[in-house]
């Protein structure tokens, strides 16, 4: 069948590259793609949040599955479109996909349903959070409440992070207690009536190493996470997964697709910090890695609702990503520069994703965005497999780049 990916960074090539494993895909078709992803799939310029573009288009062109890379497009309706065309697509209606686009219609719903989280209070404005800010005690988490990229959470440590933090927010807020604990990201799939847990992962949020620096959409991931054991992970999915699930299916707005929880492992518990409705990004780089099931398959049967037909199957061994990122991510990144040598770096045994790249007018591979390239790894353990991560990162030629050099080091 013919396939078609809406995204254009890490994730979508991680998703892309290993769809083009399957010998149910025909051709597969990603919109907008990058330098990556053409090497596995035709790259065409589609307006991927407008619903009926890609409606038309799926129909146009008679293809049998659409796969959601990234929010944007989910929360602006394009499921909705689909499934009223009659049309097989791996993801939430817009009414469950609020999970992720506002962060306060989380919050509420979790303390609705009992679901363990951090205490929080909603604003209107960032404006009416200025005088809760400057008088409530600190640390607090600062969260835009639209969709961010990841991004768009500060701790703020002092009055001062804090007040700078709403200068740069232009919308509601959310501000919430800030947890300690080990972070760590569980993901599962559900057609709205089964559910298929997955691997956990760890993701590094901040920029620089011992986890300094600006919040970013994710510079490396390890998985699984080794924090996350079987009973917490037990805990997790029947405290948190599951009531969420039930809240939305007796609301009338059932989910289906992944939903990726970012869990705070707590000394009584795991609590829910947010959801994100995809595959996160590096996290989905490392659980394609470690994929040994048919991603074609998985993602119809969930479309599909029948997910009780498959199963999926997991590589044992550890996953190490590490993000390769422009200099001045994640303000502004410096863009048009060269990168060479990914051949020399994928020969030692791993696999780099390409998430901001690009080719130049001259056939030449450039950079072209702020995360923008993922070398993962495979290894009987965490120490293996970042030891080949970080031997085939060096192989890289690129002037213009910078990488954590700790991820998974603890």
């Amino acid at each position: 069948m013919d396939i078609l990916v809406l995204g254009g960074g890490g994730r979508e090539h991680a998703l892309c590259w290993k769809l083009h494993q399957s010998p149910r895909a025909g051709r597969i078709v990603c919109a907008p793609g990058n330098a990556g992803i053409a090497q596995v799939a035709e790259c065409i310029d589609l307006a991927i949040a407008d619903p009926g573009a890609v409606t038309d288009y799926a129909r146009d062109h008679d293809i049998g599955l659409v796969v959601v890379g990234p929010e944007g497009p989910l929360v602006a309706g394009v499921v909705d479109a689909l499934r009223s065309a009659g049309i097989p697509v791996f993801g939430p209606t817009a009414a469950a996909a609020r999970l992720e686009g506002s962060k306060g219609f989380t919050k509420d719903l979790a303390r609705a349903a009992g679901i363990p989280g951090a205490g929080y209070r909603r604003f209107a404005s960032a404006a009416d959070a200025h005088h809760y800010v400057a008088v409530h005690p600190l640390p607090v988490v600062i969260k835009a409440d639209g969709l961010a990229s990841g991004k768009g959470v500060t701790i703020a440590e002092t009055n001062e992070e804090g007040l700078a933090a709403l200068a740069d927010i232009n919308g509601p807020v959310v501000i919430e207690q800030c947890l300690e604990g080990p972070e760590a990201s569980l993901f599962v799939l559900t057609d709205g009536k089964t559910v298929s847990i997955w691997p956990s992962a760890q993701d590094h949020k901040r920029a620089f190493d011992d986890d300094t620096g600006p919040n970013t959409g994710g510079m490396g991931v390890i998985s699984p996470a080794p924090a996350l054991t079987d009973a917490l992970l037990s805990q997790a999915v029947a405290q948190i997964i599951k009531p969420t699930l039930k809240a939305l299916s007796d609301a009338g707005t059932p989910y289906t697709g992944v939903l990726y929880a970012g869990l705070m492992l707590t000394a009584s518990g795991p609590k829910l910090i947010e959801y994100n409705c995809r595959f996160g990004d590096p996290e989905a780089q490392a659980l394609m890695l470690r994929l040994d099931s048919d991603l074609v398959e998985l993602l119809l049967a969930c479309a599909e609702g029948r997910l009780h037909d498959v199963t999926a199957r997991w590589s044992p061994e550890t996953a190490v990503a590490v993000v390769y990122a422009a200099m001045g991510y994640p303000g502004t990144p410096v863009s048009g520069t060269v990168i060479d040598n990914i051949d020399g770096a994928e020969a030692l045994g791993v696999q780099v994703f390409h998430a901001g790249t690009r080719r130049n007018a001259s056939g030449t591979l450039v950079a072209a965005g702020g995360r923008v390239l993922t070398i993962a790894a495979l290894g009987a353990d965490i120490g293996e497999a970042r030891s080949l991560a970080y031997a085939a990162i060096r192989k890289i030629r690129w002037h213009g780049g910078f990488y954590r050099r700790d991820i998974g080091k603890r």
